[in-house]
């Protein structure tokens, strides 16, 4: 398992300090040894000179005036604490101190071995100090002169330059320390920051990523790429989700579809039945209209017999007008185009209509102007205004007030236009562009198949006509066709 970064760089802190510590102690043995070497110098020229002034003040053989001059000269020469000067005859015994003379004049020493020659190094005192000491003669007498200077005193002279440098070094070590600190913590922060980041990529949350301040231009670069990668993952993701919906739409249509043509098949069928009852009823029904003429040409008949008579007549027409309506609406089968009026469309729908409307307590006008015939099926141009009176119906409810719909017929320029007109809500203004599309409907499921007025669209656009909508002017819809008039 890998280190945690902020563990990583305490742990090279740590290294870093071992070296500098060696350093340290390294550097401080060398200024030691510096400072030893300056105290063994020291030595030797305080004992030369001090041999040459005792070589002039003291005579041979040494009287006491000369020993009591010499240990005042020792005792006036200023010295580091702990330093001593002894002067010591032929036999090694101590003549002049310059220090403690009472105690030590007269003890024997350890000088009388070096005198043959200069000598120079460390040596425990009589009293115990460590020092440098240096012997040398007294001109060309027997007499020995001892200089020595503590060893403390070069540890005392690099206390301080060591201080200093660990001050120094550990000063520099504490900004450097800080600077690796906050550089790391800056670092650590990236980082946790990227590692939060990915891990809520990882949870699927492509939204709440907000770039951050790096602290440097290669986690920008990473932040970056980061972002881009969010980016096109969101992208990604985005397109994937369009195409799911995509295809629940088309699969919601096409199911839409099935349903259609299903509906549309039953109501073919519907149509061929009634087709057939329609015939099969307009027998009888003729029967019954005949028979009804033939007794009201009887004049032998009561009044009230009479009038019932003409009522059954009068029913039984209108009847057989319904039926035969309905007959020639069910035709399967193609049919060449004629000469057609207007009036005539008009009519036959209302026949087929009329019943209803009255149940629905819906008014109709009828505002005919239109002489010229146009050449087209009339039974398709009866389909078309069937789906324009049947969608004004539906498009009115009881709280609308009054409820009425409008036929309008004319001639205009060489065309033959056809109006019709409702008190409803009108057409949503983001619907309008779709009302002749295949499949559109705003009615409920199974109240509607979406294909009257793109069937309608067809058949006028098939004639060389127009079709289209707008907005009526007391605020219903008022859906229209054109075609050309017949030469």
């Amino acid at each position: 398992m890998a280190t945690p970064l902020r563990r990583q760089i305490l742990l090279i802190l740590v290294a870093l300090s071992i070296p500098l510590m060696v350093v340290i102690v390294w550097s401080a043995s060398l200024t030691l040894g510096q400072h030893q070497d300056e105290v063994r110098d020291e030595s030797q020229t305080l004992a030369v000179s001090v041999a040459a002034y005792l070589d002039l003040v003291m005579h041979i053989p040494a009287e006491p005036a000369d020993l009591a001059a010499a240990q005042a000269v020792l005792a006036s020469i200023p010295l580091p604490a702990n330093s001593v000067i002894t002067v010591a005859d032929e036999h090694g015994v101590v003549i002049a101190r310059s220090r403690d003379a009472e105690r030590y004049i007269g003890a024997a020493g350890t000088i009388g071995q070096h005198a043959e020659t200069a000598w120079t190094g460390v040596r425990r005192g009589v009293d115990g100090v460590n020092r440098i000491c240096t012997i040398a003669s007294i001109g060309r007498s027997t007499r020995l002169v001892s200089v020595g200077l503590p060893l403390q005193l070069a540890v005392d002279r690099t206390i301080p330059i060591y201080r200093r440098n660990l001050t120094v070094v550990w000063s520099t070590a504490a900004v450097l320390l800080t600077i690796t600190l906050v550089i790391a913590w800056r670092w650590v922060r990236a980082v946790t920051f990227l590692e939060a980041a990915a891990d809520r990529v990882g949870r699927g949350d492509l939204e709440s990523f907000r770039p951050a301040t790096m602290p440097s231009r290669e986690f920008e670069r990473l932040q970056d790429t980061f972002a881009g990668m969010i980016a096109r993952l969101r992208e990604a993701r985005d397109t994937s989700a369009g195409q799911v919906a995509e295809e629940r739409r088309m699969r919601e249509e096409m199911a839409s579809l099935q349903r259609q043509i299903i509906r549309q098949e039953r109501l073919a069928a519907i149509g061929v039945l009634v087709s057939g009852v329609a015939h099969e009823i307009n027998n009888p029904l003729q029967v019954v209209y005949g028979f009804t003429e033939i007794l009201l040409a009887r004049e032998d008949l009561p009044e009230d017999v009479y009038a019932d008579l003409a009522m059954i007549e009068k029913e039984s027409a209108r009847a057989a007008a319904i039926i035969r309506n309905l007959t020639r609406f069910g035709r399967q089968k193609n049919a060449q185009p004629a000469p057609v009026l207007m009036r005539d469309i008009v009519a036959s729908v209302m026949e087929l209509r009329q019943r209803k409307l009255q149940e629905q307590d819906i008014a109709v006008e009828i505002d005919d102007h239109a002489h010229s015939p146009v050449l087209a099926v009339f039974t398709e141009l009866q389909q078309v205004l069937l789906n324009f009176v049947i969608n004004a119906e539906q498009a009115m409810d009881a709280a609308d007030g009054v409820r009425r719909i409008t036929i309008r017929t004319a001639d205009d320029r060489g065309r033959v236009r056809v109006e019709v007109e409702d008190t409803g809500k009108g057409v949503a203004h983001g619907n309008e562009s779709k009302l002749f599309q295949p499949f559109f409907t705003t009615k409920p499921v199974g109240e509607g198949t979406g294909l009257g007025l793109s069937v309608s669209y067809g058949i006028i656009e098939g004639y060389g006509g127009t079709i289209g909508y707008r907005r009526a002017a007391i605020g219903g819809a008022l859906f229209y066709f054109e075609l050309p008039a017949a030469g």
